[in-house]
């Protein structure tokens, strides 16, 4: 509040004894805007222990219209302002009507203007042209009437509020929804719930997600802290609910009950998925939620619980995808058992690339995070064709002649047609159809000599082109049937000579510094 230089402030400013009271409860701000301070002091007299929904007043005080409109913007939230109408000037008050509206966009603040001077604003030219919400006289304000005038617009002003709440309550429901269902983590959802309600509510609030485990869950604590902000974040470092007895207990009552608790400040939110896994939300707002609040809340709880669903649906599709992708590598693995951890150590060295490739800045229209995700995974598949392939090839320990390299080189195209055939069950980028590209595509040559299909270049698709280089590079370090285990040295050595020709050139600088740096993520063989 500014520094008003009045002696008799002591009786004017005693708003912090009221709002101290009651601590618990969010004060209303009423703002008096007049230049004559014994209206002050009668104002304050006749409201000042006055409480609506058991909430107390805080009283502003202005003796300017510019004072007023400094402090409704230092205030967007006062709900009445008592203005005077002739002030510095004839129409000041009036004139601040207009720029709490226009300038400062204030439409929720309830205004009475009150005048001494009658004639100067006609009354109804004043109601039609001003939003005002009464038009009194000094003279016409008893103490019973000021009473009257203040209730009235307190209720008018918390009906515009609810309103303007629910309106952005919900458009933040169905943003922050929206966001929860492109969250693909249990603990990214959990941390994206908490960010939502603070949101909604429009405090910085500190919160934990707490989520109730089954007797299923082996190895993992009842109730399994999933997102924690503020002074709850020691939780995520291994501190117990124990050390806070209270919320501890409301958290306790919310699932024992299977409701929302809300014991400000202990308030917490209880909320259940369709495959009956529980979770409770507690968060801090600094006053006891009003009822369109927690109104706001259950919706959104509503559709926590749906966006839940729909991880939960998506996790065990990925799941049925990675289990689908795991047998046809082990199916493959199974007649070629020589290779061992082969495809093993292909998945998290085509991951390594991905990621360094990304970190240089390469190709970053290919790089999704779609891509990024399944990479790994679908490498495994590079080899899948070779459940074609007749075992007196597959298995013989020396070089193949001419004829029987044809036969073995037929094995990528039947990986595609496989994989490829699969991928069109299921819509979109999958596991399949990225596997689908890497089996017909990891024996393509960069300069286009490679085979089936003769590709080159960047026609050659981008998975392929990381998986060419990783299978060569894990088969040369490790012994197979007809060659004995080459050194890390030799193999990029082979490597780095066919660049530009056999091999993309990025890729291979990405393949380089993950060895220079020592960050290649497969234990190599003792030489």
């Amino acid at each position: 509040m500014m520094n008003l230089d009045h002696d008799d402030d002591w009786l004017i400013d005693d708003s912090s004894s009221v709002q101290d009271s009651h601590p618990a409860l969010r004060p209303w701000k009423v703002l008096i805007v007049d230049d004559e301070k014994d209206v002050h002091t009668a104002t304050r007299l006749a409201i000042q222990d006055l409480r609506y929904k058991e909430r107390p007043l805080t009283l502003l005080n202005a003796y300017s219209a510019q004072q007023g409109f400094e402090l409704v913007r230092e205030h967007p939230d006062v709900a009445l302002i008592l203005l005077d109408v002739v002030m510095e000037t004839d129409n000041a008050g009036l004139r601040l009507v207009r720029r709490i509206r226009e300038e400062l966009g204030n439409t929720l603040a309830r205004i009475v203007l009150r005048t001494g001077q009658p004639g100067q604003a006609p009354e109804q030219d004043v109601i039609l042209n001003y939003d005002i919400n009464d038009y009194k006289t000094k003279t016409e304000l008893t103490v019973q009437k000021l009473f009257t005038v203040v209730i009235a617009s307190l209720r008018a002003h918390e009906n515009l509020v609810a309103i303007e709440k629910n309106r952005q309550g919900l458009g933040k429901i169905l943003e922050g929804a929206s966001d929860l269902y492109q969250l693909r983590s249990l603990k990214e959802f959990a941390s994206g719930v908490l960010k939502q309600i603070s949101a909604i509510l429009d405090v910085g609030t500190d919160g934990v997600l707490c989520m109730e485990n089954t007797p299923a869950s082996a190895g993992r604590p009842k109730l399994e802290v999933l997102a924690a902000t503020g002074e709850f974040e020691v939780l995520l470092g291994g501190a117990s609910l124990a050390g806070f007895p209270q919320l501890q207990q409301a958290i306790h009552d919310a699932l024992a009950e299977k409701r929302t608790i809300y014991r400000h400040p202990y308030d917490v939110l209880y909320i259940t998925a369709q495959n009956g896994r529980e979770f409770v939300v507690h968060f801090e707002p600094p006053w006891p939620l009003e009822d369109v609040e927690r109104n706001l809340l259950e919706v959104f709880c509503q559709r926590i619980s749906s966006a839940y669903d729909n991880l939960y649906l998506y996790s065990q599709l990925v799941s049925a995808q990675e289990a689908t992708v795991v047998a046809l590598a082990d199916l493959a693995e199974f007649r070629d058992s020589d290779t061992g951890e082969h495809v093993l150590r292909v998945q998290r060295l085509s991951d390594a690339i991905a990621r360094e490739l990304q970190r240089m800045g390469a190709y970053p229209e290919l790089l999704t995070p779609q891509f990024m995700e399944m990479i790994g995974m679908a490498s495994i598949l590079h080899d899948v064709g070779k459940v074609g392939t007749p075992d007196h090839i597959l298995f013989k320990p020396g070089k193949l002649d001419t004829e029987e390299r044809v036969i073995m080189e037929q094995h990528a195209a039947i990986g595609a047609n496989i994989l490829r055939k699969a991928s069109k069950l299921v819509e979109g980028t999958s596991y399949l159809s990225l596997g689908a590209d890497i089996a017909g595509g990891h024996h393509e040559y960069f300069d286009g000599s490679g085979y089936p299909q003769r590709l080159a270049g960047q026609d050659i698709p981008l998975a392929a082109r990381i998986v060419a280089i990783v299978d060569v590079f894990d088969a040369l370090l490790h012994k197979r049937p007809y060659k004995e285990p080459w050194t890390l040295g030799d193999t990029m050595s082979y490597i780095n000579g066919r660049c530009g020709t056999q091999f993309d050139p990025l890729v291979i600088e990405a393949l380089d510094r993950l060895v220079r740096e020592k960050r290649i993520p497969i234990r190599l063989p003792e030489q």
